[in-house]
């Protein structure tokens, strides 16, 4: 059947009688798409000529030259492959196919039908371009992003695009914030190993039960150890030797606020029996200057000769010296104070006019230490000490202090330089305190002094014992005081 692979029947010779046959032969099947094909016939057939009239003859009679056969069905005609004798004639490989019955002819009466429009077009999905292509800073504009395969995609970064001022106050925020924690971590670990946790509360015997609220006793102490000789000028300490403490004060908190109360270093009180540890001798308790508990026996000896005369547990100790108070003064920029007279005092060194000034640190420790210029004296020394302490706390607050680092940590290194605290005072408890402070400054609490009756011995001042008792019981018991300042 082929003349070769792949080949068709007869191919070659098919193009070599091309010109005596004089038509094409089209084999073959055809249908239309959705359709199912037409059934292939019992046996293969060549195919058909082509003609002006495929099915049939010109006249209707289905009748016309097939290659195979004769019109009567016969089966004699041209044997495409010759007969076996070589004479070219022989019998149809298969018998005449059946004629194609003719069309059907066109009716005339009835109008001609309009031809099927065309289907309308489907419409189809464009996409929608996106928005175009947004550079990042730096970006050449087009540049294309290679895609790792070994070539450049068409595709762009998108374009950066400047923030709005509030989020970059957001993002501005957030950096402070962090930089602040981390500064403020590193400041807590900081201080937490300068602090100086010295005096051993918890070894006091005899000590008062515990009363309601907390009760803090804060002292300034006159020390001179660690000022060159140029210091002691400048700041008027003299030259002796030792501590002395220059002001006490007692600070309260509790459910009724803050209450700040001056203990005169020259109150006449009872000393608690102790013993000398340099010599070794007992005494007895006797009569004294309340400073002069401390020059006996530092801040333990102070701390049970208050617990003795007012009955009242000191749970937490704060000491300040000369030097640190007049760094922390220096640290935050001074502090403002108003006098109501010209002051001139040669023994403290201090000269102010009447009216408002911004202290330094030498004219501050000048300020809280003077005395002689006080109609009061000591008692006016206790007042004009109280209010400058908490101008102090309240000035270290602000944000102008607390927000520039140029400023909190030489007033805190100048503070915890001289700072000696007991051994249970923590760091936050030591910021309780100075916020109790700055309470006291901002008029949520009281400051007074110890109600007084008058003069003792020499320049010493005696206690109003009434009045003093209740002050304390309504401070053991956190209620709210109802003792007034005297003048």
């Amino acid at each position: 059947m082929s003349d070769g692979p792949g080949g068709w029947p007869g191919s070659d010779r098919q193009h070599e009688n091309e010109e005596a046959q004089g038509h094409r032969v089209i084999t073959g099947q055809v249908w239309q798409s959705g359709t199912s094909p037409l059934q292939a016939p019992a046996r293969p057939y060549e195919g058909y000529i082509v003609g002006p009239y495929p099915y049939g003859s010109s006249d209707g009679a289905g009748l016309g030259p097939y290659p195979y056969g004769s019109p009567d069905g016969a089966g004699l005609g041209p044997y495409r492959y010759g007969s076996p004798d070589g004479t070219g004639l022989g019998p149809s490989p298969y018998p005449a196919p059946a004629p194609y019955p003719a069309p059907a002819p066109a009716p005339t009466s009835a109008p001609t039908a309009a031809p099927t429009p065309a289907p309308a077009p489907v419409p189809v999905a464009v996409p929608v371009p996106k928005a175009g292509p947004v550079y990042e800073p730096g970006q050449d504009r087009g540049e294309a992003h290679d895609t790792g395969r070994g070539g450049h995609s068409t595709s762009v970064r998108p374009r950066w695009v400047r923030p709005g001022r509030f989020r970059r106050a957001v993002r501005l925020l957030t950096a402070l914030l962090c930089v602040l924690a981390l500064t403020g971590a590193g400041t807590y670990a900081w201080a937490e190993v300068r602090l100086d946790r010295s005096v051993d509360l918890g070894g006091i015997a005899d000590r008062p039960s515990r009363g309601k609220g907390t009760n803090y006793l804060i002292v300034g102490s006159d020390g001179r150890d660690g000022l060159s000789e140029q210091a002691r000028k400048e700041l008027h300490t003299g030259t002796a030797g030792g501590s002395r403490t220059d002001s006490m004060m007692l600070l309260h908190t509790g459910a009724h606020g803050t209450t700040m109360v001056s203990l005169p270093r020259d109150s006449w009180v009872t000393i608690p029996s102790y013993v000398d540890p340099d010599t070794g001798k007992s005494h007895r308790a006797a009569k004294n200057k309340l400073n002069a508990a401390y020059s006996l026996g530092g801040p333990r000896m102070l701390v049970r000769t208050v617990e003795l005369n007012t009955g009242l547990r000191v749970d937490h100790y704060a000491e300040i010296g000369f030097g640190g108070f007049v760094g922390v003064v220096d640290a935050v920029g001074g502090v403002d104070m108003c006098v109501d007279r010209d002051i001139k005092d040669p023994k403290s060194g201090l000269d102010l006019k009447k009216g408002c000034h911004n202290l330094t640190g030498t004219q501050a420790l000048a300020f809280v230490r003077q005395r002689h210029q006080e109609a009061d004296g000591d008692l006016g020394r206790s007042r004009n000490q109280r209010a400058f302490l908490s101008a102090l706390a309240r000035k270290a607050a602000t944000p102008g202090v607390v927000l520039d680092p140029f400023r909190t940590y030489p007033a805190l290194s100048a503070g915890l330089e001289t700072l000696v605290v007991d051994e249970d005072m923590e760091l936050p408890t030591l910021f309780s305190l100075f916020q109790a402070m700055r309470s006291v400054s901002g008029g949520t609490g009281r400051q007074l002094n110890i109600p007084v009756a008058g003069a003792a011995a020499g320049s010493a001042l005696k206690w109003d014992d009434a009045k003093a008792k209740k002050l304390f019981a309504e401070l053991r018991n956190d209620r709210p005081v109802s003792i007034e300042e005297d003048g």
